[in-house]
């Protein structure tokens, strides 16, 4: 099968083409190919998304599947024009930010209500709108397609550094802060599983939406099973939300944050998805202490990115949390 990556050079889009590739596919990766190099085996075409003609090097090229994963209303527009035909499978890769309610658990894909999209004058996505520029995106492919709403991606190459987080501070060992309670859901997938979900629906030309996620798992499991399958020993002090935003800790990802927390019961929904259609179409994740003994060895070769409380920080945080405690047993 004769696949088209637009991207293809950066973690998710590496990993379908790695996957692909060893799958026996002929794979052509279509970027600008400046976030990294493609997989190998993978043939590169450059290309610039954002200009009017920028598909152009594609041109006189057939494919039998695309998959995008742009974020950018008008790069898939575009995409979508030049491309799209009725015999290509089509792949877009959203997001379960693209969802209205955060706060119900067990949502499912084909029922949950969706934001507002962009407005169609707006080409560019953003961090602040980028539920609603994805959701513009879906549109643009239409309901033709198979639709894979990601939830947070972990795994090797992760260049946001959130994942990597929990494997990197639970193999220094000792005190853990670990946020809310041991009950609270955590969700995600792993990059490889994903992809080769991904390639496999290309495969088996399936189409529909799809929340692309792990199963629901509690927090305390999943900081256990990570600590395991690193041999690090470890103690968990739980601190709830109004002491950690009273201390400036903050949420889901980037400085200063503890990743993969998300504030309740605000956020209930968002790392709950009922994920069962997409086990029926064939996703399958593999367990938490690979993702996490795969994530700290790629970090460890080669000093990948983490983000998250410092080890000074989460020293502060736990420091005040006891003197909290202290002074609470002297009254």
């Amino acid at each position: 099968m004769r696949i088209l990556i637009l991207g293809g050079s950066q973690f998710l889009g590496r990993a379908v083409a790695a996957h692909a590739c060893a799958a026996g596919h002929d794979v052509t990766c279509a970027a600008r190919g400046l976030a990294g190099p493609i997989a190998a085996g993978a043939r590169f075409i450059r290309i610039d998304r954002d200009a009017a003609d920028g598909l152009a090097p594609l041109a006189g090229e057939t494919f039998d599947a695309v998959v995008d994963v742009s974020r950018h209303p008008g790069q898939v527009r575009r995409a979508v024009a030049a491309l799209k035909r009725p015999d290509v499978h089509w792949t877009f890769v959203s997001t379960i930010s693209v969802y209205a309610d955060n706060r119900m658990p067990g949502q499912r894909a084909d029922t949950a209500p969706l934001s507002e999209p962009l407005a169609a004058d707006i080409e560019h996505s953003t961090d602040a709108i980028y539920g609603a520029a994805k959701v513009a995106c879906e549109q643009a492919v239409g309901t033709d397609a198979f639709i894979c709403r990601a939830g947070l991606i972990a795994g090797p190459e992760d260049p946001t550094g959130r994942f990597a987080y929990w494997p990197a501070r639970l193999a220094r060992g000792g005190e853990v802060l670990a946020p809310g309670s041991p009950e609270d859901a955590v969700q995600f997938i792993d990059v490889r599983d994903l992809a080769q979900w991904i390639v496999h629906a290309a495969e088996v030309r399936l189409t529909g939406i799809y929340d692309g996620i792990g199963p629901i798992r509690r927090r305390g499991e999943f900081l256990a099973e990570c600590a395991a399958a690193l041999n690090a020993s470890c103690t968990f002090t739980w601190i709830d939300r109004a002491f950690l935003e009273a201390h400036d800790v903050r949420r889901w990802a980037g400085p200063r944050s503890l990743p993969m927390w998300l504030p309740l019961p605000d956020f209930a929904g968002f790392l709950t998805r009922d994920t069962s259609p997409a086990r029926a179409a064939g996703l399958i994740s593999r367990p938490v202490a690979v993702t996490a003994h795969d994530t700290l060895q790629w970090l460890n070769a080669s000093n990948g990115p983490v983000t998250g409380l410092t080890a000074d920080e989460e020293r502060d945080v736990l420091a005040a949390w006891h003197a909290q405690g202290a002074a609470t047993t002297l009254i």
